[in-house]
């Protein structure tokens, strides 16, 4: 490599980030060396690994807010209230378990994959990507942050902080299913995740619906959303209509056709609303 630089601080990284050289970011690494091959040697890499301040889940008054340096591993263990299942559902699909041990929240976010696992989960729940940089920082929504394949809004020297998810509640609660040719350590062919969140009565007051691997980007699904809200305890499933994966893009690969893709989504989404129908009658039974 031709250049290597490892900060102790967050003002460090960006000053360093603000220099004449190319960095790249060095998180967890899983993604990072597949994709530099040969041109490792070449690369300047910022080893941001040892900036405590991007580590750990911290909640606040208005959500959660979870460093960009957390691990999946870290993710999958953490006491966090039901909203978060469909996260710590994928932190268990995101590679191997010696992947999770390293492997970053942010870093498989600004990969930015279409088929990244926790992107879904992290869309369906509201998720904002925390931004540092020379004009100070700021917050762009998930939907908004990844504009791509391999694409993401970040400018000049500006590095991903954290990931914050909004408190949906103790009501809420969410689920995420991946597709894949089997059952560990694949590439997903599909995958969907779902929050919903009832009101005092039971009825569904906000839901986030997204799907991953269906087209460039992750996508919510709005007008899924729209018709869920309002919807009695055991009707989310039946809201589903036929057009609502309209506007996804899905294509031919080694791992599944598009018709099949197309045809899996509806199957995802009908299960994942219905394991949170479950749980929410689950909740009123203990209550």
């Amino acid at each position: 490599m031709s250049g290597y630089a490892r900060p102790g601080s967050l003002d460090e990284a960006l000053d360093i980030l603000a220099g004449p050289r190319g960095w790249r970011v060095l998180a967890g690494g899983t993604d990072l060396y597949p994709g530099l091959g040969d041109a490792l040697r070449r690369a300047d890499l910022l080893d941001i690994t040892g900036l405590s301040e991007l580590r750990g889940i911290t909640p606040g008054e208005h959500g959660y807010r979870i460093g960009a340096l957390t691990t999946w591993s870290e993710i999958a263990a953490a006491d966090l209230p039901p909203f978060f299942d469909a996260l710590r559902q994928s932190a268990r699909e995101v590679g191997s378990v010696q992947i999770q041990n390293v492997a970053t929240v942010a870093g498989n976010v600004v990969n930015a994959s279409p088929a990244a696992d926790g992107t879904v989960a992290l869309m369906a729940l509201g998720a904002e990507v925390e931004i540092a940089g020379p004009d100070g920082a700021r917050r762009v929504p998930i939907g908004d942050f990844v504009t791509g394949v391999r694409a993401v809004a970040l400018g000049p020297g500006e590095l991903v902080t954290a990931l914050t998810v909004p408190d949906h509640g103790a009501r809420a609660r969410s689920h995420f299913l991946k597709l894949g040719a089997r059952r560990y350590l694949v590439i997903s062919i599909a995958m969907a995740a779902v929050m919903l969140r009832p009101d005092a009565q039971g009825r569904i007051a906000d839901a986030g619906v997204a799907v991953g691997a269906c087209a460039p980007v992750a996508r919510r699904l709005t007008g899924l959303e729209a018709r869920l809200r309002g919807a009695a305890p055991g009707e989310c499933a039946a809201r589903l209509r036929d057009g609502d994966a309209e506007g996804l893009a899905p294509i031919d690969d080694v791992r599944a056709p598009a018709r099949y893709r197309a045809e899996a989504v509806p199957v995802l989404l009908r299960r994942c609303l219905e394991a949170c129908d479950g749980a929410h009658d689950g909740a009123r039974d203990a209550g």
